[in-house]
């Protein structure tokens, strides 16, 4: 009996992290994955939303991706390489990538093993960053949100595997 209580704990607990977090409020876990660089963990990466999302549609609903850090990473790398992702979608002008690299060093901070940085992106309007569940910064530009959410969620991102187990893209949600 307790067995399975501790396994039924165990597998409602990300349900009970998004009832504690207020930018995962009302939204479902619709996927989740890991980040290695080298064979280390970098950090765990969950998308959340109130419908299923289509691999092909991503950028047209509302959704949040949750990222807990894995180590300490500095939030200026941290938005540099960012950057240099959503320039993998296409070009960016020098000026706009100066403008959003601004944006997000003021929305990134130095992190630690076991912070959370959310990102909720709004279609059309822009983007919602929490540090642990506190309001960072919001950006409204649709084009910089669109950009920064296809670093994970496009078909142009590096790390494909990861888009497929956020997306499930894996034949079951096309």
């Amino acid at each position: 009996m307790q067995r399975r209580a501790l396994l039924a704990a165990l597998a409602l607990s990300p349900l009970v992290c998004a009832a504690a977090a207020p930018e995962l409020a009302g939204l479902v876990l619709r996927g989740q994955g890991r980040l290695r660089f080298f064979g280390l963990h970098v950090y765990d990466i969950r998308l959340w939303s109130a419908a299923p999302v289509a691999a092909a549609g991503w950028a047209e609903q509302p959704l949040t991706l949750e990222i807990e850090y894995a180590r300490h990473l500095d939030g200026r790398e941290i938005a540099k390489r960012s950057l240099k992702e959503m320039r993998r979608q296409g070009p960016i002008a020098d000026a706009q990538a100066t403008a959003w690299l601004a944006e997000m060093e003021a929305a990134f901070p130095d992190v630690k093993q076991g912070d959370r940085i959310s990102g909720r992106y709004e279609p059309g309007v822009g983007a919602q960053f929490y540090l642990n569940g506190q309001l960072r910064r919001r950006i409204d530009d649709a084009a910089f949100a669109r950009l920064f959410f296809g670093i994970w969620l496009s078909p142009q991102t590096s790390e494909p595997a990861l888009r497929e187990q956020l997306l499930g893209v894996d034949g079951s949600r096309r």
